[in-house]
């Protein structure tokens, strides 16, 4: 399997979700969702759910619902990091944001029921009640309070204030890497894998993760507007604690290459095919957007 081609099978059963006649009353929070949940975007997240099933022996098709409920939850994310009380941007995707389209009011509700939405995904799939709610414990925790919903109150706790390495590492292994890790996790879980399994995919999860933030860091200086689908140097202007303004570009792009490694290294021994896994990680520390 190809990324083109999961991506292909998230979006075709993203595109069947929540879909609404005119005259429901709740319509227009339904195209709320719809309109950030099918914006586009790599898919990054359900692919490791999918891919890391398939090299369990897990049956992608049955976890196909996990795959799209951990896309719903990062798109809730996406919605709320962008209302006015947060980071207050314009430009998502390359296209408004869902409360410059729809109002704060219902952007907020959008999140809020995306949120809910990607659980009761989990919970409604044709898996075994077991990885179903073992799925759904990796997801919870990923989002709550040790997880990124805690790493967003850091973040805000930490502007105008000048953090140290380790305090952004702890925003960012739960504001970022928490989900990336919890999509590995469900992916072992959705499969029936083992305890070992899943410690593999949490490492691989985790350095996965350092080093996608470290890169967004890097894009939000270094890219375009046109590359990247929304505002690039905002960082800079607000101030806002990157790594690229504690490190600078040449020490990130080593830690880029250094965390990759190691994302690499923590699958060696658990599991029998890592092509595809190696090749995301060395695309994902070298992408543009």
């Amino acid at each position: 399997m190809t990324a083109k081609e999961y991506k292909e099978i998230v979006d075709r059963a993203l595109d069947a979700s929540f879909l609404c006649p005119k005259d429901y009353p709740v319509h227009g929070l339904a195209d709320a969702m719809r309109y950030s949940l099918l914006a586009g975007g790599k898919r990054i997240r359900p692919t490791l759910v999918l891919e890391f099933c398939r090299i369990c022996g897990g049956d992608i098709e049955l976890a196909v619902p996990v795959a799209c409920a951990i896309e719903m939850l990062h798109t809730y994310s996406l919605i709320h990091d962008d209302l006015p009380c947060m980071d207050d941007d314009a430009l998502r995707r390359g296209r408004p944001t869902n409360h410059v389209v729809y109002g704060e009011c219902t952007a907020t509700l959008a999140g809020d029921a995306l949120q809910a939405e990607a659980f009761g995904t989990i919970l409604r799939s044709e898996l075994p009640a077991e990885r179903r709610a073992r799925c759904a414990m990796h997801l919870a925790n990923a989002v709550g309070l040790d997880g990124m919903c805690g790493g967003q109150y850091l973040d805000m706790l930490g502007e105008g204030k000048r953090l140290s390495a380790k305090e952004l590492d702890e925003i960012n292994s739960r504001k970022t890497g928490a989900l990336l890790t919890a999509a590995c996790l469900m992916g072992v879980a959705s499969a029936g894998g083992t305890e070992a399994q899943e410690e593999a995919a949490a490492h691989y999860g985790a350095a996965l993760g350092m080093a996608f933030q470290i890169r967004d860091d890097m894009l939000d200086v270094l890219s375009t507007e046109s590359e990247l689908g929304k505002p690039i140097g905002s960082d800079q202007e607000e101030s806002k604690n990157t790594y690229m303004a504690l490190y600078g570009e040449k020490k990130c792009e080593e830690l880029v290459l250094k965390l990759t490694a190691a994302a690499k290294a923590a699958l060696s021994g658990q599991f029998s095919d890592t092509a595809f896994l190696d090749a995301l990680a060395d695309s994902l520390a070298s992408r543009n957007s």
